[in-house]
């Protein structure tokens, strides 16, 4: 392998391991296909459509994800496919065009399946949200997107503890965290000492998604990079509420 295409794959690394974390629902299972994906690429140059690495990494993931047995108990608002088309258009921002390759499409039936994932996604998974963010402004966008997309707000916590206190009181479905909460204290922080009471899931919102997608230590299944769109925490809410299930 050129060290041209070995940089590009080191580049393209954290966001393939965001995007498996979210499809799979939890670092773990995430990184494993990662891992796989990306010995199969080292090693034998791989078998992708796309000449575009991070494309080509994508490609590798969905595949190694869809080999995966499915879940006979999963919930069917969503299939694999629409959640799929889903992150890569939302979490991971790629045009239509470059993500119906990934999933065996073309850019028309993309677009379809598209439309019809976004028209049932917003009642798929409703659930009470804790959102933990030190901006004012920042928070009241927040808060409304995540109305917005059919959640109920049961606290908004600018500091640490008091995350930690209401959580304690409203235990939320999902929590929603800032990574830096200034003079506050930390929002990783201020998560590890709710999930010692309280297990939920977690999305972490951040500006630097590449410094939590490391794969050196115990980091969240689900990252989303700031400023987002609607549809955007849509999808990273349902995939962490739902659990990011394999679907047949």
């Amino acid at each position: 392998m050129s060290d041209v295409r070995r940089e590009g794959l080191m580049r393209a690394l954290p966001y393939a391991r965001r995007y498996a974390r979210a499809l799979t629902g939890a670092q773990s299972t995430g990184d494993r296909l990662v891992a796989d994906s990306l010995r199969e690429m080292m090693s034998h140059g791989g078998t992708a459509m796309s000449d575009d690495i991070r494309l080509a990494f994508y490609e590798h993931v969905t595949r190694s994800f869809n080999r995966m047995p499915p879940l006979q108990d999963a919930p069917h608002d969503l299939s694999a496919v629409e959640r799929q088309l889903l992150l890569l258009t939302a979490l991971e921002e790629l045009r239509v065009e470059d993500a119906a390759p990934i999933v065996a499409m073309t850019a028309q039936q993309a677009t379809e399946r598209l439309a019809a994932a976004r028209t049932r996604l917003r009642d798929a998974a409703a659930t009470d949200v804790l959102i933990i963010e030190d901006e004012p402004i920042i928070a009241l966008d927040i808060e409304e997107l995540v109305q917005g997309c059919g959640h109920r707000v049961v606290g908004v916590a600018a500091t640490e503890s008091e995350a930690v206190a209401l959580a304690a009181r409203t235990r939320p479905g999902l929590i929603l965290a800032d990574i830096n909460l200034g003079r506050g204290g930390d929002g990783t922080s201020a998560v590890a000492r709710i999930m010692e009471c309280h297990k939920a899931p977690v999305i972490f919102v951040t500006a630097y998604p590449e410094r939590l997608l490391t794969g050196e230590s115990v980091e969240p299944a689900f990252v989303i990079t700031k400023p987002f769109e609607p549809v955007t925490l849509a999808i990273a809410t349902y995939q962490a509420v739902t659990g990011g299930l394999r679907m047949a």
